[in-house]
């Protein structure tokens, strides 16, 4: 037994990923102190009943700024720039009172699905000003409680053809913008597109996180582009795209290349499930192609990859829960991952993504914050395949949310 004093807090019995058995987490100043198998000390305690225990799920692509759109408009849409038209017609009614209110509404089911980090990518252009901007901001700090929310500003809608847009842009990144992203297939001059992202990136020393090939047609694409310039200025680590669904569409040897490209460079990769399922594929009279892209298999050729949320109920995606182990269970599912492949799809919520992010403070280890979600699950194997409550969390040794398992009422009883 190990003697700790001057611990704040004591989680007891936490079933880690890296553990055969049960440990105890010692919590002072929302930090984790020390881990041992038994600690003795005075302090508050916790007891987590043998369950696991993960430092949260980590969504490293999500738009809060056009969440919850159901409703306002009609939604026949069946393609990504339907999708991107029907949005535009409505984001310059948006106002920041709405965005926040929409934004909040998809973070508190993201924190009461076990969510603790988070990037929301946030349009800026001429429509919608800074609106988005300034109300996701407004999530930021108001949240903050309980989870660590990133903003990645981007041109959804080009940046060399929609003037303004770069002026909008690099307000945006003075006044608090922590990542820049981009959006070349919707701009005239793509590589223009992509050569002025990368040069506000380095201006700002900032990461890049782009949306990019976003179609099912190999024959052309930007990543050859994104992987020059990564190499060039020297950024590799520092560098994701999402979607990717064209690498979905390639035969076995480019697609072998493509691995070896992306992990040459150092550029990783965000698949989005829900969103790529949703709009690839759908002309198909029949035997429609997936359109997703294999995160797993990626990763384990060397490719950090996550798995994300994208959007929620609007146009591009109208689903959703904001729940990532949901997201890594339904990836799983339809990518054919085998049970022997269900911890790297857990490792796409949490571990993975949070290297992407480049979050050197993620993971239940001494010094970090004391930030843990508990799974309803007392075997680490069942998390992907049974999908297991999440119970409850905490951020900084603080309690977020507490999950009741449901009663069942036999007539025996």
């Amino acid at each position: 037994m190990t003697t700790q004093s001057a611990l704040d807090l004591i989680f007891r019995n936490a079933l880690l990923r890296s553990s055969a058995a049960p440990v105890d987490i010692g919590v002072k100043r929302g930090r984790v102190a020390v881990i041992a198998p038994t600690l003795a000390y005075e302090a508050v305690e916790v007891d987590l009943g043998g369950h696991l225990t993960l430092p949260g799920f980590v969504d490293t692509h999500i738009h809060l700024d056009k969440a919850c759109l159901l409703g306002r408009c009609g939604h026949d849409h069946g393609s990504l720039s339907e999708a991107i038209r029907a949005v535009a017609g409505m984001k310059k009614d948006f106002t920041i009172e709405d965005i926040y209110a929409r934004g909040a509404r998809v973070l508190e089911r993201a924190v009461v699905h076990g969510t603790t980090r988070m990037r929301t990518h946030v349009e800026i252009d001429p429509r919608i000003g800074l609106r988005g901007f300034e109300a996701v901001k407004a999530l930021q700090r108001d949240y903050a409680w309980a989870i660590d929310l990133e903003l990645c500003v981007f041109p959804q809608e080009g940046l060399t053809n929609d003037p303004g847009a770069e002026e909008l842009l690099i307000q945006a990144l003075r006044d608090g913008g922590e990542v820049i992203g981009g959006c070349p297939y919707m701009d005239t001059n793509p590589n223009a597109h992509l050569a002025r992202i990368f040069d506000l990136a380095q201006e700002f020393d900032i990461d890049v996180d782009l949306h990019l090939d976003f179609d099912l047609d190999p024959s052309w694409w930007h990543l050859d582009e994104v992987c020059r310039q990564t190499e060039r200025r020297n950024y590799g680590g520092r560098v994701a795209i999402g979607h990717a669904t064209k690498l979905s569409a390639l035969p076995p040897e480019r697609m072998k290349a493509a691995t070896a490209q992306l992990a040459k460079a150092g550029v990783a990769v965000t698949v989005l499930p829900a969103t790529d399922l949703y709009l690839m594929g759908r002309e198909a009279p029949c035997n429609a192609p997936r359109g997703l892209t294999l995160a797993h298999k990626l990763a384990g050729d060397g490719v950090v990859c996550s798995i994300a949320t994208n959007n929620v109920l609007n146009p591009f995606t109208p689903f959703g829960d904001a729940s990532l182990l949901r997201m890594a269970n339904f990836y799983a599912n339809v990518a054919h991952a085998s049970v022997s492949d269900f911890a790297t799809c857990l490792d796409l919520v949490t571990e993975l993504p949070a290297r992407l992010m480049n979050l050197d403070d993620y993971g239940i280890k001494v010094g970090n914050p004391a930030d843990l979600i508990v799974l309803d699950t007392k075997d680490g194997r069942f998390a992907i395949g049974e999908l297991p409550d999440v119970l409850m969390g905490f951020k900084g040794g603080q309690q977020t949310f507490a999950r009741q398992r449901p009663t069942l009422f036999s007539p025996k009883s």
